[in-house]
């Protein structure tokens, strides 16, 4: 069972519950976080939280800034807690045209992760539309609009960044 929402740390009471009978039953748990509210995450909570899925939009802090609104900080000691845990973490970076495709900005990313001992795996993830209509139909402009998917050569050229750091599972 994943946990994700927008930001699931935002209720970690009921998120702890929800993963603690989630364990109760035998199944295997998992969070899906930007990592962003990981204060808010008691122990108890990760305790029950077999594997975490962590959205690192970028690794300059001032991009990060532009991209989500908030501070890098945060989902980067989020990160380096889990691994003081032990806890298995699976990073996904969204590969943006534009946006987040700098090679610095991937290197740094790569860089992070690749001194995080628990990152099992990378998923590099090129960037789609699907979700645009949502926002239109709540009267929004979509900000990615004119925005157009990276092409596979893109996507594997950031993946060989990642492992070019170090990083075996991209």
């Amino acid at each position: 069972v994943t946990i994700s929402g927008g930001a699931p740390l935002v209720q970690p009471a009921f998120t702890e519950a929800l993963l603690r009978g989630c364990k109760e039953m035998g199944l295997h748990t998992a969070l899906d976080t930007s990592g962003f509210l990981g204060k808010a995450a008691p122990d108890s909570l990760l305790s029950q939280t077999d594997l975490v899925l962590l959205d690192i939009k970028s690794g300059l802090p001032d991009l990060y800034k532009k991209v989500t609104g908030v501070e890098l900080q945060p989902t980067l000691d989020f990160a380096r807690r889990l691994a003081a845990m032990g806890k298995p973490i699976w990073v996904r970076f969204v590969l943006v045209p534009g946006l987040t495709d700098g090679e610095d900005n991937v290197r740094a990313v790569a860089d992070f992760v690749a001194s995080i001992s628990t990152v099992e795996r990378v998923e590099v993830l090129p960037f789609h539309k699907m979700g645009e209509h949502k926002w239109e139909g709540m009267g929004l402009t979509y900000r990615l609009a004119n925005t157009t998917p990276p092409t596979p050569d893109q996507t594997e050229s950031a993946r060989a960044i990642f492992r070019a750091a170090g990083v075996v599972q991209v």
